[in-house]
């Protein structure tokens, strides 16, 4: 299934039915009276945040979304039926935006929540509602009001508790892969990964049977917050997470450069992502010697002021005590 985390829709309410003119006729009932029935409610559009759903690729080819209209109503003081709601589901994590793409309507991110979005219309009175000591007969009705239409944006940023960021072939991905169940797309050379992925990670030891997801988003380069690359839009996805795991490739001979691309990056995107809590691992290195590991590490400490942890995805080096590291941050029980 492709991956989406971005749609425009176009929704409408139902519109409610008219009322009805009519009066009470029956064999010896000489003044039957207005029996007109009053109009249903249109149907009302709803937001429901579900979990089988992880992508809003249903969107992007069924892009205008109508509710039910109400019925009319009839005789004998019958009322119109309502129309159908429309419920529309979405995955965990989707933002409901205004068509300025900024202002945040509603934000989905439990299973199970549901927002009324927009309300049908209320239906018609009909003559039997306007009976009254002074008017016994009236013919007046009112027609049902229409629904409201609404043109928004749907994004989606996924629910992680934990996010890669890196440059491309970083080894996200292969990390990714070495912790969890996930299969991404591994190869040597730049920007493999086109979509986000998510994997859960199984901890084993004193936290047996715990878990967490983890994200892997494509990666950054500099000038990604002004579209180079495959720009930042994939960082929204890394929004909600507690902590990052910045990788870093341990065979490129600058090392610092890279890092304080990256974190320069998380920087202008905004969003908080440059205050999160944030781990650092060199990795790849079952691919340099000793001596080499040694200088880069000292250099990464220097420029971050962070400890730097020694790891590779490839022969699962150093993998666990990052991933313990991890369950700490996010503060997952022993």
């Amino acid at each position: 299934m492709k991956f989406l985390d971005l749609a425009k829709i176009y929704v409408k309410s139902g519109d409610g039915g008219r009322g009805c003119v009519s009066f009470h006729r029956e064999k010896y009932v000489e003044f039957g009276g207005p029996d007109g029935g009053n109009g249903g409610k249109g149907g009302d559009v709803i937001f429901e945040a579900v979990n089988n759903i992880n992508t809003l690729i249903d969107y992007r080819y069924q892009q205008h979304h109508a509710a039910g209209n109400g019925r009319g109503g009839a005789g004998r003081l019958r009322s119109g039926l309502g129309g159908n709601d429309l419920v529309l589901r979405v995955p965990v994590g989707t933002e409901i935006i205004d068509t300025d793409k900024e202002t945040v309507l509603y934000d989905l991110s439990r299973e199970g929540q549901r927002v009324l979005f927009i309300k049908g219309g209320d239906g018609g009175f009909g003559n039997a509602h306007y009976k009254s000591a002074t008017n016994q007969a009236p013919r007046h009705y009112t027609p049902g009001y229409p629904g409201q239409e609404r043109e928004v944006w749907l994004r989606l940023k996924l629910i992680a508790d934990a996010g890669l960021v890196g440059l491309p072939n970083a080894g996200k991905s292969t990390f990714l892969a070495a912790c969890t169940a996930a299969k991404p797309k591994i190869a040597d050379y730049p920007f493999t990964t086109l979509s986000p992925n998510l994997g859960v990670v199984k901890l084993g030891g004193k936290r047996e049977g715990t878990s967490f997801v983890l994200a892997d988003i494509p990666g950054l380069i500099e000038g990604a917050h002004d579209g180079y690359g495959l720009g930042d839009r994939f960082l929204g996805h890394v929004e909600r997470c507690k902590v990052l795991l910045h990788l870093i490739d341990g065979t490129d001979d600058d090392v610092v450069s890279n890092y304080k691309t990256i974190r320069a990056e998380l920087k202008a995107y905004g969003g908080g992502l440059n205050r999160k809590a944030e781990i650092i691992a060199l990795n790849k290195c079952d691919a340099i010697d000793p001596a080499e590991i040694k200088r880069k590490v000292a250099a990464l400490k220097r420029a971050s002021r962070k400890p730097v942890h020694v790891i590779s995805g490839v022969a699962h080096t150093g993998v666990s005590d990052v991933l313990g590291l991890i369950a700490q941050k996010i503060k997952l029980p022993k």
